[in-house]
């Protein structure tokens, strides 16, 4: 590979990682080509970018960058999950697919700007999708507004209760009368 080509692929490289939402850096060793492919397949599915990088480009390409702060990761085989998407989508994939292949090691994650080791990355498959965790919160926030209707509507029939207890005791007065 000349300098050109090294070149483009660190300028290509750097205007890929603009956007992303979450990095994850892995370490592929003992994964027979076969199952590079699978795990391709199931991330591309989802619009995730997965790919073998080299480590020297990698350093050179994350100059002035969030990733610079992985540097000290771009070491032996690495691999690199680019997500636009949902952060938990892809930890998720990763995670389902350790279960199976336990050779792929998480390195490390870069999650909306912020390093995130290994464990927090596992964690964060265990986390509900965006959408589930936006149902849950619209969920509360609805049963709290019945609560308060409810509320309400209780005042009220209790304020009327008495309006109308009062009525008949000034009905009652009238007629006595």
């Amino acid at each position: 590979m000349n300098r050109r080509e090294k070149e483009q692929i660190v300028s290509d490289f750097s205007r890929k990682i603009e956007g992303y939402r979450a990095i994850v850096l892995t370490h592929y060793r003992g994964l027979n080509v076969e199952q590079m492919n699978h795990l391709r397949k199931r991330l591309r599915d989802e619009k995730v970018s997965y790919q073998v990088v080299k480590n020297t480009l990698m350093r050179l390409a994350s100059k002035g960058t969030d990733l610079e702060k992985l540097n000290d990761y771009f070491e032996g085989p690495t691999a690199i999950a680019i997500s636009y998407g949902d952060p938990v989508l892809l930890a998720k994939i990763l995670s389902e697919f350790i279960k199976t292949q336990p050779s792929l090691e998480i390195k490390v994650g870069l999650i909306e700007g912020k390093v995130a080791p290994p464990e927090e990355v596992r964690a964060l498959a265990t986390m509900p999708s965006r959408e589930v965790l936006l149902a849950q919160i619209l969920g509360g926030i609805q049963m709290a507004g019945g609560h308060i209707v409810g509320s309400i509507l209780s005042m009220l029939q209790q304020m009327f209760g008495v309006i109308q207890a009062r009525a008949v005791q000034l009905a009652e007065l009238e007629s006595g009368k």
